[in-house]
């Protein structure tokens, strides 16, 4: 059993932590790809229980509540979404949101009153569609701070990187080309980190809606460095929430 503990930097929302974040610091236990299933909205400066299961299958426990499993998996993508860095710059320019009305201006992620080196600061706009498919893209230099003991960007900050961009691109309607803004919640992410890079590297990174069923909305993401070498995979399903979920109020 390991102790957890997701600092209140890493938010989300504002009262629980990031989701991708908290799915890449569970799957740091598991080796290779994982998915990650987020149970219940991780709280944050508190001491978690992070413990193998019978099955092989890690959990992340709040006293005796499941706040996320995580298991081995095997992450392909259906298809695969590059930009160059010309590209994506374009693309950030018509970012979906002014800062003013950003739904979580503090997300560690991508809330944009969030400081340079504080926050990843990830502000996503869309590419040409391409294939019928809405693609949002950003670009991410790594801060010195994300670096594990290696000198490289820990695996967290990776999957953190490929948490929002998803959670936009599930609001993008593939047919019409259109954006909502509908209230989104984590519910489940799955990773592939092929390498690492290296602090102050440009990445680019880019992310596509998949499908929707009901309340749930799914999407998968890359990263690339700025040569275009493939970084890491993910796949996610988000859930549709009431503002006041999304805020940790219901």
């Amino acid at each position: 059993m390991t102790e957890i503990i997701i600092d209140k930097r890493f938010c989300g929302p504002p009262n629980s932590g990031n989701g991708g974040y908290v799915c890449g610091r569970l799957a740091r236990h598991l080796s290779g790809s994982a998915e990650v299933t987020l149970r219940a909205p991780p709280p944050l400066d508190k001491s978690l229980d992070a413990a193998a299961t019978a099955d092989g299958t890690w959990e992340l426990r709040d006293g005796a509540k499941v706040v996320a499993t995580g298991q081995a998996a095997n992450v392909e993508l259906a298809q695969l979404e590059t930009a160059s860095l010309q590209e994506v710059r374009a693309a950030e320019l018509l970012t979906l949101f002014e800062p003013h009305e950003h739904p979580l201006p503090n997300c560690f992620v991508c809330g944009p009153a969030r400081a340079q080196g504080d926050g990843l600061r990830i502000f996503t706009g869309p590419l040409k569609r391409r294939a019928q498919n809405a693609v949002l893209a950003a670009t991410w230099t790594p801060d010195p701070n994300l670096a594990a003991e290696d000198g490289r960007v820990a695996p967290e900050f990776l999957w953190s990187a490929l948490d929002c961009p998803t959670g936009f691109a599930c609001n993008c309607n593939q047919q019409s080309g259109t954006y909502d803004k509908t209230p989104l919640l984590l519910g489940r992410m799955s990773a592939r980190i092929e390498a690492r890079p290296r602090p102050g590297e440009p990445c680019i990174i880019t992310a596509w809606p998949t499908g929707r069923d009901g309340r749930k909305r799914t999407a998968d993401a890359a990263l690339h460095d700025e040569g275009g070498r493939l970084l890491a995979v993910a796949k996610t399903t988000w859930i549709a929430v009431d503002r006041d979920v999304l805020l940790g109020r219901g």
